[in-house]
């Protein structure tokens, strides 16, 4: 994959901007299957999370990418079961330092 479509930059430093067109070109199969169960998207986030840390990206920077993620979930795609639906109303909310709160949770819990 060429630079530009990483989130990451070759110096280290995390471009949130990205990361919305990043998921915008996942291809719709995989995201279902990704958010067909609760289980199963937190296995993603989990081999997602220890990249990000593998590649040397600290808990705030790991929170960070989270809160933008679930703000990108909360407001593009339609909860596939009850975990994600509360999740999402919780997001929905939340002011913005509580949604970061949660994405701190939600980094924790998937490294559970």
């Amino acid at each position: 994959m060429a630079e530009f479509n990483h989130v990451v930059d070759k110096e280290g430093e995390l471009e949130l901007s990205k990361i919305d067109q990043t998921l915008d070109r996942m291809d719709s199969d995989k995201k279902d299957e990704i958010l067909q169960n609760f289980q199963q998207f937190k296995g993603y986030l989990a081999k997602r999370i220890e990249l990000a840390e593998n590649i040397g990206l600290n808990e705030e920077q790991l929170a960070l990418v989270a809160q933008k993620i679930a703000g990108y979930l909360a407001e593009n795609e339609a909860p596939r079961n009850s975990d994600e639906k509360l999740l999402q109303e919780l997001w929905k909310v939340g002011n913005e330092n509580e949604q970061h709160h949660l994405a701190h949770l939600l980094v924790k819990l998937a490294q559970s």
